[in-house]
C-alpha cells in the first residue's frame, strides 16, 4: 500500500523565490516523491525582499522543514545567513541549496554550475580546451563561468550590461583556474566554439535576441538556460543557421539529481 503524503509526519521543503509563481521546482520534486512513495511535500514561499529575515527565522523556527530551495533574490542573503557551505557555494558567495545542519541552523550549497555542466556533458558537448562567449554575469552566470574553467575551458569571454560585474567574475575566475584565459568583451561570438545565454533575455515574447544571430556560424554550439520558453527565439536562430543547441531543461533535471543526494533521499527515479 502506497504511503500517504502530507501526513503530520511529512518532511516539508520549501521553494523560496520573489516571485515564486513561475518556479518548476515544486511540481518536480512532488512529482517525484509521489512516483517514490515518499510522505514529503515541496511548497512554493514568496515574500518582499525586505520581509526576508523574518521567513528565513520562520523556517529555522520550523523543525520539520529539512531542506529549501533558493532562488532570485535571495541566493546571496541566503548564502550569508547559513552556518557552513560547500566550496561551490562559498566561491560564487551564493547558495540555491540548504539543509538543516546537524548541528543547528543551515548548510548551503550550490547546484548551479553542477547541473549546468553535467547536461552539457550528458548532450555529447566538449568544453576542455574551447573558447566561449558567456552572456551575463549575474548569481547563475557567477556558478557557470566557474564551473566552465573547472571543466577545462580555454578561453571565456563574459559579456555583461554591467561591465564592472563582468570585470569582477573574470578576476575571480581566473584567478581560481589559471589554466582558462578569462576576461571581458562584447558580446560578438565571431571565433567562439559555444555561445551561452545565461542572462534572462528572451523569456518574454518580444525580447530581442541576446546576440547578433547575423554572426553564428553552423560549427558553434549554442545554449541557453532559460526553460520557458522551451526554444528561445536565439535556438530557434542558431537551429535555422545549423548549430548544436541545448535548452535549458537539462540542467534543471541534472540539478533535481544532485539537490536529491544533497537533501538525503536519494536519486531521480
Amino acid at each position: 500500500m502506497q504511503a500517504v503524503r502530507g501526513s503530520g509526519k511529512a518532511e516539508i521543503f520549501a521553494m523560496i523565490a520573489h516571485p515564486v509563481d513561475h518556479a518548476k521546482s515544486p511540481g518536480i520534486f512532488n512529482e517525484l516523491f509521489e512516483r517514490r512513495g515518499l510522505d514529503s511535500l515541496m511548497v512554493p514561499l514568496t515574500c518582499r525582499p525586505e520581509a526576508f529575515a523574518t521567513l528565513w527565522d520562520g523556517l529555522t523556527a520550523a523543525t520539520n522543514v529539512r531542506g529549501a530551495i533558493i532562488s532570485v533574490p535571495f541566493k546571496t542573503v541566503a548564502f550569508e545567513l547559513c552556518a557552513s557551505a560547500h566550496e561551490r557555494a562559498r566561491r560564487v558567495r551564493s547558495t540555491n541549496c540548504i539543509r538543516r545542519a546537524e548541528g543547528g541552523g543551515w548548510h548551503a550549497d550550490n547546484f548551479d554550475g553542477v547541473g549546468f555542466i553535467d547536461a552539457l556533458t550528458a548532450g555529447g558537448h566538449a568544453l576542455a580546451g574551447r573558447a566561449i562567449l558567456q552572456l551575463g554575469a549575474g548569481g547563475a552566470g557567477t556558478a557557470l563561468a566557474y564551473g566552465l574553467a573547472e571543466a577545462g575551458a580555454r578561453h571565456i569571454r563574459l559579456f555583461d550590461v554591467d561591465a564592472a560585474r563582468a570585470g569582477r567574475l573574470a578576476a575571480l575566475v581566473m584567478a581560481a583556474f589559471p589554466a582558462c584565459r578569462v576576461e571581458t568583451g562584447s558580446a560578438d561570438p565571431t571565433g567562439m566554439d559555444m555561445v551561452i545565454n545565461a542572462t534572462p533575455v528572451g523569456m518574454h515574447a518580444g525580447d530581442p535576441l541576446p546576440v547578433d544571430a547575423g554572426l553564428l556560424r553552423p560549427e558553434m554550439t549554442v545554449v541557453d538556460i532559460i526553460m520557458e520558453p522551451v526554444e528561445t527565439a536565439l535556438l530557434r536562430e542558431a537551429r535555422r543557421i545549423g548549430c548544436r543547441v541545448q535548452e535549458g531543461r537539462p540542467m534543471m533535471d541534472f540539478q533535481v539529481g544532485a539537490m536529491c543526494r544533497f537533501f538525503g533521499i536519494g536519486e531521480e527515479g
